[in-house]
């Protein structure tokens, strides 16, 4: 049953257009909310309140993706239509959300994120599907994850730093580094997705069956090993997402190193993606979901010691950085590739091959919990008097320590206890294996 593994520059033309589609994620936050608020004018509660209407548009948009990548018959491959048709809506809406002409208002930036959310879902969400169906190999599917996943970090470190290293790292130059942003995303997209086209290819479709809505829900409720992996990936992702919503703030308020805070986030990124290969090669040993504990485990035995850390640690914290940004290497491969095993488990029971309504959920699991993350977390701060604009009372800078560090950890925690007895392991998915690759039908 052992497959023979993907060239490798097979498997980099499948991840490369994961790099330019990275930079719109993170290093859009970062610029874009002061940009509209600040330097056109738009206000921070407009731009907010605008912003939070576009992912809520986005997250509906993806199952309805999701499942009509899954029943798109083409001869062009299901995958690779929606990823080359979505392409010209991603390049159009990141050159005028991100470079606007003159005067805009509240309409033209949720109108233009609209549609850039649209255009990234029709890319992204099939690419991810594409990389789950390209090897029905247990650990095959990890190697494929990693070389994304992989690019993904790439992608957001290059984003991050080549706005400063071009000179426009200040709080006022906001829109000189999206328009570096946005010409980075219209030089690598292109040549990018156009490799992945020619050179990767849609494996034959394995169970051509179809699955009602609702039917299609009841099946994906009764899937075991969905459930338990897609609650544990949802806690561990707010655990992900509290840090990474409060970094700035911690850095700022509690270190008061606020000066070193890209060259922090840099460290964090490059170690995580050198992270990368070395949890593929445990999770070969150890299998995925062992593994993946075992990071989370260790991420949580060095983040705990960082709401201890103060005036002056800033050397400490480099050493939380390097560590944990090891660790976060495979929070970001390893739940994914297992998604792919569940989706076996799924096509077997249903007789559909649903990988693209399964990552589209995989998605929306994704922004509930970076949702939760500032729900979470700027209310709590509220209460405790916590102010980013002056002085605060220890008790406002410990509880913003304890939500920074301490609160992650349970949550991580959390999630290993329910990663206990997940049963869908290399054995598991093999026999899954034997039985879909007895009934492939012809795309």
């Amino acid at each position: 049953m052992q497959e023979q593994p993907l060239a490798t520059g097979r498997l980099l033309a499948y991840g490369a257009p994961a790099l330019p589609l990275a930079a719109l994620t993170l290093p859009i936050y970062v610029y874009l909310p002061a940009f509209y608020a600040q330097e056109l004018g738009l206000g921070l509660a407009t731009v907010g309140l605008v912003l939070l209407l576009a992912r809520i548009w986005d997250v509906v948009t993806d199952p309805v993706i999701g499942i009509l990548s899954d029943r798109t018959p083409v001869r062009l491959g299901r995958r690779r239509a929606w990823v080359l048709g979505g392409t010209p809506l991603v390049m159009l809406a990141v050159w005028t959300l991100l470079v606007p002409g003159g005067a805009v208002g509240w309409p033209y930036l949720l109108g233009w994120s609209m549609l850039l959310y649209l255009g990234w879902s029709m890319v992204i969400l099939p690419l991810n599907a594409w990389g789950a169906e390209l090897s029905t190999d247990y650990n095959e599917r990890t190697r494929i994850a990693g070389f994304r996943e992989g690019a993904v970090l790439l992608g957001t470190l290059i984003a991050l730093t080549l706005p400063p290293l071009l000179g426009a790292g200040r709080a006022d130059q906001a829109g000189d580094a999206l328009r570096i942003i946005a010409i980075l995303v219209l030089v690598l997209l292109p040549p990018t997705i156009l490799a992945l086209a020619m050179l990767t290819p849609e494996p034959r479709v394995r169970r051509s069956g179809t699955v009602g809505f609702a039917a299609g829900l009841r099946l994906m409720a009764a899937n075991r090993p969905f459930r338990r992996l897609i609650l544990a990936y949802l806690v561990n992702a707010v655990a992900n997402g509290l840090p990474a919503t409060l970094f700035l703030l911690f850095v700022e308020h509690v270190l008061q190193a606020g000066d070193r805070a890209g060259v922090l986030l840099l460290v964090y990124f490059l170690c995580g993606l050198l992270g990368v290969p070395v949890w593929v090669r445990l999770s070969r040993r150890f299998g995925k979901n062992r593994t993946w504990c075992g990071a989370m485990l260790a991420s949580c035995a060095v983040f705990v010691w960082a709401p201890f850390l103060g005036v002056g640690d800033a050397g400490w914290f480099v050493v939380v950085c390097v560590l944990t940004g090891l660790c976060v290497g495979a929070d970001l491969v390893l739940p994914s590739a297992m998604q792919a095993d569940v989706v076996d488990e799924d096509t077997a029971v249903s007789g559909a091959q649903r990988t693209g309504l399964f990552f589209a959920v995989w998605s929306m699991a994704t922004k509930l919990s970076l949702a939760l993350a500032v729900g979470l977390a700027f209310p709590v701060l509220d209460l405790a008097g916590f102010s980013t604009d002056g002085d605060n009372a220890p008790g406002a800078l410990i509880m913003l320590a304890v939500l920074y560090g301490l609160v992650p950890v349970i949550f991580k925690l959390i999630a290993i206890v329910l990663m206990r007895g997940y049963a869908l392991t290399a054995d598991r998915q093999q026999n899954l294996r034997k039985l879909l690759d007895d009934s492939v039908e012809p795309s």
